[in-house]
């Protein structure tokens, strides 16, 4: 029997390993004799540096009563950014997701050496809703060195900077936006990608996937001219994925949520098409399931399993997140356990 377990993070409880680890665990505990292959929708690789945003930046950093997307920023991407600079990156990924940020990358850029002034020429104060004032952009002093070093951006989602699909009014509100600030943000933002645009001649704030990690997406391909991918399809290139999937048995991914919008680049649906290409079933475990869940299974999923047993609050539910993914895990292997004896001859 050969499984392959392909989740992605928990955001705020669990690391895409860490899943893993659990979802094995809860197999082998009932199948000891399992092939089971661990293969996390995580950061990995050789040839260059690989920079999780949300290492830095992320929600998971902020505590839920001290969330403002107004004024998080993402500078502490770009000292992550000038550190690989500093170990002679010259190819550098850069994971974009979980972030706590809504700042279009504007914090990554001050800490690569980019200057935002506004009207008096003083810098703006950090944060998306600064960008409201902003007027004019030095890039006299950004590092010299970004200009030898490809970047790829690997993410998810396909939204733009700004309107109804932008960062702010769709990922503002879990940062902790109201109504209010989401439409400040949004105008904010849309200041900033003006400014950008008549600085570089070219206006990249309706591109797809530059409103990723809360705009910081445009920053990176405005100014770090990096080229998108899918993260699923980067990602599973580094772990190897297809590789592992060919002659295995089953499957199993998930995520914190699953819902429709998962048909959207999300990470268990990216395993689902590398699985059914190699004719292998998919099982996905979430923390909840969420509306329209059921239609998974047009991308392949063929069933998806909830972690909560019972009510319970979500800082409860991200506290035993692993426990209770061992445990469907094994309650999933005792059922394929079954199966196999209910077709078995005589």
């Amino acid at each position: 029997m050969k499984i392959v377990i392909a989740p992605d993070s928990f955001k705020e409880s669990l690391s895409a390993p860490d899943v893993a680890a659990a979802i094995g665990r809860g197999w082998t505990s009932v199948h000891p004799a399992a092939q089971v292959l661990l293969r996390p929708m995580a950061d990995g690789g050789e040839g260059g540096a690989i920079i999780e945003m949300a290492a830095a930046s992320g929600l998971h950093r902020v505590p839920q009563a001290e969330r403002d997307a107004t004024r998080t920023c993402s500078f502490g991407t770009g000292e992550l950014i000038r550190e690989a600079l500093d170990a002679g990156a010259t190819r550098i990924t850069l994971g974009l997701g979980g972030s706590a940020t809504n700042d279009g990358g504007a914090g990554l850029l001050r800490a690569l050496g980019l200057r935002l002034l506004d009207a008096d020429g003083e810098e703006l104060a950090p944060g998306g809703a600064a960008l409201a004032g902003l007027a004019r952009i030095d890039r006299s002093g950004i590092d010299p060195r970004l200009a030898g070093v490809a970047f790829d951006v690997a993410a998810d989602v396909d939204n733009p900077l700004c309107g109804p699909r932008g960062a702010s009014h769709v990922f503002g509100p879990q940062k902790g936006a109201s109504p209010a600030q989401v439409e400040a943000l949004d105008a904010a933002l849309q200041r900033y990608a003006d400014v950008v645009a008549a600085e570089l001649g070219e206006d990249h704030s309706r591109q797809p996937g530059v409103g990723a990690a809360g705009g910081l997406g445009f920053a990176a391909r405005a100014f770090l001219g990096a080229c998108f991918r899918p993260g699923i399809e980067l990602v599973a290139e580094l772990a190897g994925l297809a590789e592992a999937v060919v002659g295995a048995d089953l499957v199993i991914t998930g995520e914190g949520r699953l819902d429709a919008q998962s048909l959207h680049g999300k990470t268990p649906v990216g395993v689902a098409r590398i699985a059914r290409a190699a004719g292998v079933p998919v099982i996905a475990l979430a923390g909840s399931l969420g509306e329209g869940y059921p239609r998974l299974r047009e991308a392949g999923i063929e069933a998806a399993f909830s972690l909560v047993p019972g009510p319970m609050t979500l800082e409860r539910a991200m506290a035993v997140a692993a426990g209770e993914l061992e445990a469907r895990s094994a309650d999933i292997a005792r059922l394929w356990a079954l199966a196999a004896r209910s077709q078995a001859p005589g």
